[in-house]
Formats: C-alpha cells, sequence, structure tokens
C-alpha cells in the first residue's frame, strides 16, 4: 500500500468526446472513491478533448509530476493523438491492464487514453488501477514480469531526460508577434506576484506581459483604457463594473475601457500583449487574498 500512495498522482483532469463520455465518467466516479482530486473538462470534439487534457498535464509537468490526464474517446487513439501534442505530455493508449503497467514502467506515461467503444467499464477500471500503480521502471509484462536488468534501468533513466528533447531542434516559431517578444527580458511587476512585464512604448503605453499559472490579479482600474490579445496561455477576466466575464485563450481580442474595475486569473502560463490609450497606470480596489477568495467562490473551488 505503500507503493500505491506514492505512486498515484493527487490530480487527474479529464475529458472525453461524446463516445468516450460514459467510459469517463464511470472511472472519474473511481477516482473520486479512491480519494483522487479529479478536474472533469466534460465533453467536446475528441480532438480538443485530448488537446485540453494535454495542455493542463504540459503546464503542470514542469512543476510536478502529481498531476495526470484522463482521456476517453471511441477508440482512444484520437485524444492520445492531440494530448501528445504538448511537450512532457506522454499519453498512451491502453486497451489492457498489461498495456497500462508498461505504459507506466517503460514510457512513465502521465495521460492515460481509453476506448469507449471496446472496453467495458469493469476493463476499464482494472486498466486505470494498474496504470495508477505502476511505478516507472518497475517489473511489468513486457519483461516476463521480472525486474529490468540495470542497463536497462539506466537508459530509462536517461529518457526522462532526453524525450522532452525531441522535437525542439526543429521547431519554428511562425507568430510575427511572438518573435518580436521572443529573447526578450521581461522585468517582475512588483505590485503582483508572478507577472512580468517589458515596455515597448512609454506613451501611450504598450508592453508584453506573462503571467505564471495561478496567478491572480486582485481588482483593479487604470486612467486609460486598454486593448490586449493573448498569445499564449489561458485566463479569465472579470468586469467588475459591467458584471461580466470574459475567457481568453490565444488569439483573443478584449477591450476594458477606461475607470472599470477589473480582476483576473491565469490558469497557464500566459503572455500577451496590451496597449493603453494613454500613460500605463494601476489603482488597486482590493488586496491579493479577497480577490483569490472571490475566484474560488465564483469557480466554486470553495467547500
Amino acid at each position: 500500500m505503500a507503493a500505491e500512495a506514492t505512486t498515484r498522482p493527487t490530480k487527474i483532469i479529464a475529458a472525453a468526446d461524446d463516445f468516450g463520455t460514459p467510459l469517463k465518467d464511470a472511472l472519474v466516479a473511481h477516482l473520486r472513491s479512491l480519494n483522487i482530486q479529479v478536474e472533469d473538462l466534460g465533453t467536446s470534439s475528441y480532438y480538443s478533448a485530448g488537446a485540453e487534457v494535454g495542455r493542463r498535464v504540459s503546464q503542470s509537468s514542469s512543476s510536478s509530476s502529481d498531476i495526470r490526464g484522463l482521456v476517453a474517446c471511441g477508440t482512444g487513439a484520437g485524444v492520445s493523438i492531440f494530448a501528445n501534442k504538448f511537450p512532457g505530455v506522454y499519453a498512451a493508449t491502453c486497451l489492457t491492464p498489461s498495456d497500462a503497467v508498461n505504459a507506466r514502467s517503460i514510457n512513465d506515461s502521465n495521460v492515460l487514453a481509453v476506448s469507449g467503444k471496446y472496453t467495458p467499464a469493469e476493463t476499464a477500471v482494472e486498466i486505470l488501477d494498474a496504470w495508477l500503480n505502476t511505478p516507472f521502471k518497475s517489473a511489468c509484462p513486457a519483461n516476463d514480469g521480472e525486474p529490468w536488468p540495470q542497463e536497462v534501468q539506466s537508459f530509462l533513466d536517461s529518457s526522462l531526460a532526453e524525450m522532452p528533447e525531441i522535437g525542439k531542434e526543429g521547431a519554428v516559431d511562425t507568430c510575427a508577434v511572438c518573435c518580436l517578444v521572443k529573447n526578450r527580458e521581461l522585468n517582475p511587476i512588483d505590485l503582483i506576484p508572478g507577472g512580468s512585464m517589458k515596455i515597448l512604448r512609454e506613451t501611450p503605453t504598450s508592453a508584453f506581459v506573462r503571467f505564471k499559472a495561478g496567478s491572480v490579479e486582485p481588482a483593479h482600474h487604470h486612467t486609460f483604457g486598454h486593448d490586449l490579445v493573448v498569445i499564449e496561455g489561458k485566463k479569465s477576466v472579470w468586469n467588475l463594473t459591467k458584471e461580466q466575464r470574459y475567457d481568453l485563450t490565444v488569439g483573443d481580442y478584449l477591450f476594458t475601457p477606461p475607470g472599470d474595475v477589473h480582476r483576473v486569473k491565469y490558469y497557464e502560463d500566459t503572455q500577451f500583449f496590451i496597449k493603453w490609450d494613454g500613460r500605463w497606470d494601476m489603482f488597486f480596489d482590493e488586496d491579493l487574498e479577497t480577490a483569490k477568495n472571490a475566484i474560488d467562490n465564483e469557480l466554486g473551488l470553495t467547500n
């Protein structure tokens, strides 16, 4: 039991398409019965479900190995393909418990993909349990249930550092705005933890801004209105003056009028371009703790 406790993740992010949702729901219920926290993203197309779980696991993989993903579609293949498009994600389609043990032992799989059409719920629970409880490099069916020889264990250890580097050397950034900001040094925003900014023009102020995942901007307002475009990541803006919420991701645009009080939550590492209609300033209308409590209440995260 001690080995299982250290192997199991503390949180699972789950999503599925229409064909995979009944199985996903059964597995989510099983996870919750094990007291594992689940963030259920619901039902969407197989490529959106796979991509969103992959994005979330990728964002967390650099800081925590305790967050994994669960995706389901008709075959389990489509969601796996799109989850694997994100760095640090190792999604494996598993049709048997042996597949799950191999995927964890050999590949350190952090996203489990299952088939809603071909896998009964009872078998899927066995697959999930095997995937949850199998440590990396453990004995597995691929080695006839025997411990890996030392040379194989050394190879597997090296793979953890080598796998994330695959594909990086050929990556080409085709976004013109992203190319402008690349290699620019952004300076910390002393007023808000997790934020950094590179001012491109003082008056009217324009800047590139980054916030780390989980950061919060307390309710505040500016003398001048501002336009922003999200380059990377995902955030929500609550315009408290207008009593409206805006959920923004890559490519989304938002104008906030002068004087409108708004607070912001960053779900992922997020970068955006912002332009004020005059010189940048910032006046706070609440403290950080009040903002965090209000956002948790809005998102239903409070007990």
